[in-house]
């Protein structure tokens, strides 16, 4: 099919499935999902369905993690993943050369940053924090126009916290134990309580422990980073008390040391949930389409 103006295919390629979805502009007019299996099962179905809509370019927010140097020699790979036979694929290269259209890939917090920045949650802003609260727990860091990537792309779920003293959970990190991921991401709720987040919804305990880990974390941010706004989403944050108890844990932490935004108690604007919601993802990866149709 020949390739169209303004009709971008979007990949939020996952750990468990990708989304796929083709766009006109920012309207997704079709869509469909694919277990992660293997890489060609899987990539090879996603490029089927992407070239039955003539796009003109195609975004990639993807697990990682990636190589995001546009110098190595493995730029748009996944490197070193527990997730089995996708170690060292070059999913950039891959969906590129399949559809021989122009395609951009980062991680997938950070394709959501850039989707909620172009139209969500951060429009407006030169710099803020795009978390999710999931499986895994990562964040992408957005300065001056674009994704921030240093020697490689942040891992914010891997910081270190402050056991609660009553805590005696060793985490569930097999790198780290108790980092923040291992203390405070979803399969860290199951293995500490004994049930999924969503069967617990009921449990004051497990709610007030996991803000308290949450906040920890976003004031560790706030005082590295000092970005204008923290977005956070995931399937954790779909707890529906949880955002605003992680603002409560987070003003206390503080402690009236912050900026003057902060503490005039304006966190109602400062820790904000994506205007995305679980879309989040699918909607930044037609930002970066639209970004490498433009190159």
């Amino acid at each position: 099919m020949a390739m169209r103006d303004g009709i971008f295919a979007a990949i939020e390629a996952g750990g468990t499935k990708f989304r796929v979805a083709i766009s006109e502009g920012r309207k997704i007019v079709a869509d469909t999902t694919i277990a992660t299996t293997t890489p060609d099962e899987t990539l090879g179905a996603s490029i089927d369905f992407i070239r039955s809509g003539g796009v003109a370019a195609v975004g990639i927010a993807c697990f990682g993690p990636l190589d995001l140097d546009p110098s190595s020699n493995s730029y748009g790979s996944i490197t070193a993943t527990p997730k089995p036979h996708w170690s060292g694929t070059s999913v950039l290269d891959r969906v590129r050369d399949g559809l021989g259209v122009p395609a951009a890939i980062d991680v997938d917090v950070g394709g959501a940053a850039l989707g909620e920045w172009t139209w969500g949650a951060a429009r407006g802003l030169s710099n803020f924090i795009y978390l999710t609260i999931g499986t895994g727990i990562g964040g992408g860091v957005f300065v001056d126009g674009k994704v921030h990537h240093g020697m490689g792309h942040p891992e914010m779920g891997h910081i270190t916290l402050e056991r609660i003293r009553s805590d005696d959970y060793p985490g569930h990190c097999p790198f780290h134990g108790a980092c923040l991921e291992g203390m405070a991401a979803g399969p860290a709720i199951q293995d500490r309580w004994g049930h999924p987040g969503r069967e617990l919804a009921d449990r004051a305990d497990v709610w007030d422990l996991e803000a308290t880990y949450l906040a920890q974390a976003l004031r560790t941010y706030t005082y590295v980073v000092a970005p204008q706004r923290i977005v956070i989403g995931g399937g954790v944050m779909q707890h529906p008390d949880l955002l605003d108890l992680v603002r409560v844990k987070l003003e206390q932490q503080l402690n009236d040391y912050a900026t003057s935004e902060i503490r005039s108690g304006a966190l109602d604007a400062y820790v904000v949930a994506p205007e995305f919601g679980q879309d989040a993802g699918l909607i930044g990866a037609i930002a970066l389409a639209m970004r490498a149709g433009a190159e």
